[in-house]
């Protein structure tokens, strides 16, 4: 961990359910969406980033008391393997941790799940296993996001699965087949697209779904997630 560098936001109370929490962010990420709205981290080096190792612990050191959690995005956490010793450094620190994860280093998050270092996972589940590939925009991923899947409803850390759909890459019977996928899970989550304008592909036209095919693909959720949701978006 002591090379890797990071980005910050100091205060966030939507990024761990329940924590006021600071967001950390590593840069980098082994997919490529083309919808993805964090194009500058996804394509970002570490020199890119605001803080050192050891500036961000003297950070986290200093709000003691004042921060309950911390949450640690992408970026793609996981691509780092000093990620895992963030965690714990966040974990002695007595801050309750998020991780949020694509899912695609299953023998990572085995590890991080089995040390206790983490309170809650994030984790994201594309598309349909039909489509992965394309909404991911890499190949050879699906057999990994299905074992990370197993991996979280088997464990005893909390969990919820989350799902960006976009008008032009979802259509309803994707949602109904990832929600077969993570049946019984604990939390899942729709999150309607959003342009940032710093889109992975800005050549690509991407919009939001509409108000009623977000309805019919929570309802189709509803089948296999009863505890399905919308997030971000009124009804």
């Amino acid at each position: 961990m002591k090379s890797m560098r990071f980005g910050l936001r100091k205060m966030t109370l939507l990024d761990f359910p329940g924590k006021v929490a600071c967001t950390v962010f590593t840069c980098g990420c082994n997919f490529r969406c083309p919808f993805c709205h964090n194009a500058s981290l996804v394509r970002g080096s570490e020199t890119d980033m605001e803080l050192s190792a050891g500036e961000l612990l003297k950070f986290l050191d200093r709000r003691k008391g004042l921060l309950d959690g911390v949450a640690v995005t992408g970026g793609e956490p996981l691509l780092h393997t000093g990620t895992a010793e963030l965690l714990k450094e966040c974990k002695a620190r007595n801050y309750a941790v998020k991780l949020d994860t694509n899912g695609s280093f299953p023998e990572r998050l085995a590890e991080i799940l089995d040390s206790g270092v983490v309170d809650y996972v994030a984790m994201d589940v594309k598309s349909s296993l039909e489509r992965y590939d394309i909404v991911c925009g890499r190949e050879g991923m699906k057999d990994k996001v299905m074992q990370s899947i197993e991996l979280l409803m088997k464990s005893s850390v909390a969990y919820e699965f989350r799902t960006t759909v976009v008008n032009e890459l979802h259509e309803v019977s994707d949602i109904e087949a990832v929600s077969q996928m993570i049946a019984g899970a604990q939390r899942y989550f729709l999150q309607n697209f959003v342009e940032t304008g710093d889109l992975l592909s800005p050549e690509a036209s991407f919009t939001g779904v509409g108000k009623e095919k977000l309805q019919a693909m929570l309802e189709a959720a509803r089948k296999y997630v009863p505890a399905a949701e919308i997030r971000g978006t009124a009804m």
